[in-house]
C-alpha cells in the first residue's frame, strides 16, 4: 500500500503534480481532465447552450478549471455570465456554508439556466447546504441544470439525511471517470460485516451513520436510535448514499493496484533486484521510484475486459461516462448513463449523448441563452460593448445563405445555384436561352419562315416576270440581289435560336450584318439609277454612261467589302463564342453568345446603320423625281421604317437580358427585312397580279410622253 500511495493519485488535477522536476514519481491514475472539458463544451454546443454560470472552489483546483475552461468557452462562444467560489474545506461541525446563503442567492438572481459546478465532495457540500437554505427561506427550488465534474460523487457524501439538498440536484448532468462492472465485486460487498471489517476500521462507523443504528443500547444514545441488527442490507441504500456497482474513483484505485502489481512483477521477473535471504529464499528489493520504467510500460486487461495502459503524460488513457441524476418524490433515486466522452474514439463517435434519456429538473430541455438562436437564413451580428452571447441576427444578403442555427456569416451559393426564398439552402439555376420549344421562340420562328417563304415567293413572281417593265425597271439583277439577301437575312435569325454554339456563334452575327449589308447596298444602287435616270433625260447628259450598270455594280460590291473585311479583322482577333452567364440573373444561367470584341461589334452594326443612312437620305432627295413606277418613294417609306426598327432597337436591346435580348435581335432582323420587303415589293405585287394592264409597254410610253411632251 504504501508502493501506492508514493506512485499513484487520484481526484487531484493540479498541473504542479505533473512537474517531473517537482514530482518525479506521481503518476494520475484517472483519466485526464483535457477529455472533460472537451466534453462539457460539447455538451453546451450539443444543447445550444451559450449562457451559462460556473461555481468552483476556491483553492488552486478551482482555480485552474476557471482558467483551463474559459479559453475554451470563448472559442466556441460560449459566455459565463457568472463566476461564483465555494469554500473548499469543510468538517461535520461547520455549519457555516449551511447559513451562508449568498452565494444560492448570487445564482438566482442571474438569467442562467445551466451552471457548472467543479470541486469535491466537501466543495459540493458547500453549495448544497446553502441550496437547501435559500428553499427554506424562498419556499422555492432552484430550477438549474447543473453540470457537476468528475471530483465529486453523490455516494461519497454517505449521510442519508442529506435528501433535502441532493435533491436540488435532480436532472443534474454529472460527468464520472468511466468505470465497468467488475466481476464479484457487488458478491464482495454483501459478504461485508461491520463485526468483521476485515481491515477496514471505519466500516463500524459507517453502518452505524448510514442506517441510523448503534451496535449498543439505544438507551445509552441521546437520539434513540435503534440497535443494529447487522442484517441491515446496503442494497437497499439509495445510489446517493452507497452504490453497489463500482464508482469512478473506486474503479481508479482498482486498476492502480494492479498496475502496480503488473509493475512488480514485470521487475520481478526481470531476475534483477533480487536479494537471497539466509533460509535461501530470494525477496525484491526495490524502492517505489525504482518501478517507474516498468509502470510506464504496464499494459494489461483487467477483469473487466478493458485494457488499462498510461499515456506518455503518465496518465491512464481513457474517457468519462456522462450520468443524469434523478431524485423523486417517494425518496428513490436513479442515475442513468446517457452519454460517454472517449478521446480514444475516432473523431465523431468520440461523443455521444442520449439526448430522449436525460431527466431535466425543468419537465423539458431548458434553453439558456443570451438572445435566442439565429434561424437559418441569418447570421449572428455581434453588438458592440456586450457579449458575445448577445447578438442581434441579420438577414443574409443576396446571393448568399446559412443553413445552420447561429451561424458566423453567410456562405456564398456556387456559381450554378441561388438561394431559395428562405435563404437556408441553394437551388439549382435553370438554363435559359431562346428555344424552339418554347412560346416566343414558335413565334419567331414561325414568322421567319412565314417571311422566308414570301421572300421565296416573290423572287420566283419576279423571275418569272422578268422581261415585264416595272421588272427591268431599275435593274432586275439587283432586284435579284435584294431580294435573295432579304432572304437570307430572314434564315440568319434561325441561327439566335436555339442553344448557342461555336459555329452559330461565329455565323449569326456576321450572316446578318452582311446580308443585311448587301441588301442595303443593293437599294443604294437602285435609289442611284433612279436619280441617273432622271439626269439622263436631259439632252447630252452622259450621266447615265458614267454611273449607269457599271456603277450600280461597283456600288454593291464596294459597300459590302467594307463590312466583310470588317467581319474578318472580328474573326480573326476577337471572335464570339459560347458563354454561360451566371451572374447577371439572380435564379438563371443565360445561354449566350459572347460577342468577343465589343468595338467592332458596334463597327459592324454602326456601319450598317451608315449605309442605311445614306441609303435614306438618297432616296428621300429623289423621292420626287418622276418615275414610272414611283420606286423612289417606295425606297423612302422602306428605308424610313427600316432605320425607325434600328434606331429602337439600340436602347432595347442594351436594356434587355438573356433570352429577351436575343429576342430583340431576332424580332429587329424579321421587322426590319419585312419593311423593306414589303414597302419595295408589295406595289410591284399589286401590279403584276392586280394590274397588269399597269406593266405594259404602252402604258410606259404614255406615262413618259405626259411627263415629257418633247419624247
Amino acid at each position: 500500500m504504501d508502493l501506492a500511495e508514493e506512485q499513484l493519485g487520484y481526484s487531484s488535477f493540479n498541473p504542479v503534480l505533473k512537474e517531473r522536476t517537482t514530482f518525479p514519481s506521481f503518476y494520475q491514475i484517472d483519466p485526464s481532465e483535457a477529455p472533460q472539458y472537451l466534453g462539457i463544451i460539447r455538451l453546451l454546443l450539443y444543447f445550444h447552450w451559450n449562457w451559462i454560470g460556473i461555481i468552483a472552489p476556491d483553492d488552486d483546483s478551482g482555480e485552474n478549471f476557471i482558467q483551463a475552461l474559459t479559453p475554451m468557452l470563448d472559442q466556441n462562444y460560449i459566455c459565463v455570465e457568472f463566476t461564483q467560489r465555494t469554500l473548499s474545506e469543510i468538517s461535520v461541525y461547520y455549519t457555516g456554508a449551511y447559513r451562508d446563503i449568498s452565494l444560492v442567492i448570487a445564482v438566482m438572481e442571474h438569467r442562467t439556466k445551466v451552471v457548472i459546478v467543479s470541486g469535491d465532495s466537501n466543495a459540493i457540500w458547500n453549495l448544497m447546504m446553502p441550496l437547501f437554505r435559500y428553499q427554506r427561506m424562498t419556499k422555492t427550488t432552484p430550477k438549474k441544470v447543473w453540470i457537476v465534474t468528475s471530483q465529486w460523487e453523490f455516494a461519497a457524501v454517505g449521510y442519508i439525511f442529506l435528501w433535502k439538498a441532493v435533491e436540488f440536484f435532480h436532472g443534474a448532468l454529472s460527468f464520472r471517470s468511466h468505470a465497468s462492472d467488475v466481476p464479484g465485486f457487488q458478491s464482495f460487498l454483501q459478504t461485508l460485516d461491520p463485526h468483521q471489517p476485515k481491515g477496514d476500521i471505519f466500516l463500524k462507523d459507517w453502518w452505524q451513520l448510514v442506517f441510523f443504528c448503534l451496535f449498543k443500547n439505544p438507551d445509552d444514545s441521546p437520539g434513540g436510535l435503534k440497535n443494529c441488527t447487522e442484517k441491515e442490507d446496503i442494497g437497499k441504500l439509495p445510489p446517493f448514499v452507497f452504490e453497489m456497482g463500482m464508482t469512478g474513483n473506486s474503479y481508479n484505485i482498482y486498476n492502480a493496484v494492479y498496475s502496480v502489481v503488473h509493475a512488480l512483477h514485470a521487475v520481478y521477473t526481470s531476475g534483477s533486484r533480487r536479494t537471497m535471504m539466509g533460509n535461501g529464499k530470494r525477496f525484491l528489493n526495490v524502492h517505489p521510484w525504482q518501478i517507474l520504467a516498468s509502470l510506464r510500460s504496464t499494459q494489461f486487461n483487467n477483469t473487466a475486459g478493458e485494457e488499462i495502459v498510461f499515456s506518455e503524460n503518465d496518465e491512464r488513457s481513457a474517457g468519462y461516462d456522462i450520468l443524469n441524476l434523478a431524485f423523486f418524490p417517494n425518496q428513490s433515486s436513479a442515475q442513468a448513463k446517457v452519454g460517454r466522452m472517449d478521446p480514444r474514439e475516432p473523431p465523431g463517435k468520440d461523443f455521444t449523448i442520449h439526448a430522449d434519456a436525460v431527466v431535466w429538473a425543468t419537465q423539458k430541455l431548458p434553453s439558456s441563452r443570451c438572445v435566442e438562436s439565429c434561424s437559418s437564413g441569418y447570421s449572428r451580428k455581434v453588438i458592440k460593448e456586450k457579449p458575445s452571447c448577445c447578438y442581434d441576427c441579420e438577414l443574409c444578403p443576396e446571393g448568399t445563405i446559412s443553413n445552420h442555427t447561429d451561424a458566423e456569416r453567410c456562405v456564398p451559393c456556387s456559381e450554378d445555384q441561388y438561394p431559395n426564398q428562405s435563404k437556408d439552402h441553394c437551388l439549382p439555376k435553370n438554363i435559359i436561352f431562346l428555344s424552339y420549344q418554347e412560346t416566343l421562340g414558335i413565334v419567331l420562328t414561325s414568322l421567319a419562315l412565314f417571311l422566308s417563304l414570301i421572300t421565296a415567293l416573290v423572287l420566283a413572281t419576279v423571275i418569272k416576270h422578268r422581261d415585264t417593265p416595272i421588272v427591268k425597271a431599275n435593274n432586275r439583277e439587283l432586284t435579284y440581289v435584294l431580294l435573295i439577301s432579304l432572304l437570307l437575312c430572314f434564315l440568319s435569325s434561325f441561327l439566335f435560336i436555339g442553344r448557342s454554339r461555336r459555329v452559330t456563334c461565329y455565323l449569326r452575327q456576321i450572316a446578318f450584318t452582311v446580308s443585311f449589308s448587301v441588301a442595303i447596298s443593293s437599294i443604294l444602287a437602285k435609289t442611284i439609277l433612279v436619280v441617273v435616270a432622271f439626269m439622263a433625260t436631259n439632252p447630252g447628259n452622259r450621266a447615265r454612261e458614267m454611273l449607269g450598270r457599271q456603277g450600280a455594280n461597283s456600288i454593291l460590291l464596294a459597300c459590302p467589302l467594307f463590312q466583310v473585311i470588317t467581319c474578318a479583322i472580328w474573326l480573326g482577333t476577337s471572335p464570339p463564342f459560347p458563354n454561360l452567364d451566371f451572374h447577371s440573373s439572380a435564379k438563371e444561367i443565360i445561354v449566350e453568345c459572347n460577342e468577343g470584341s465589343v468595338v467592332l461589334f458596334y463597327t459592324v452594326l454602326g456601319y450598317m446603320g451608315f449605309l442605311a443612312l445614306v441609303s435614306f437620305v438618297v432616296a428621300f432627295l429623289a423621292r420626287k423625281l418622276p418615275d414610272s413606277f414611283n420606286e423612289a418613294k417606295f425606297i423612302t417609306f422602306s428605308m424610313l421604317v427600316f432605320c425607325s426598327v434600328w434606331v429602337s432597337f439600340l436602347p432595347t436591346y442594351l436594356s434587355t437580358q438573356g433570352k429577351a435580348m436575343v429576342a430583340v435581335e431576332v424580332f429587329s432582323i424579321l421587322a426590319s427585312g419585312a419593311g423593306l420587303l414589303g414597302c419595295i415589293f408589295l406595289p410591284k405585287c399589286y401590279i403584276i397580279f392586280l394590274r397588269p394592264d399597269l406593266n405594259s409597254r404602252d402604258h410606259l410610253l404614255r406615262n413618259k410622253q405626259n411627263r415629257n411632251p418633247n419624247f
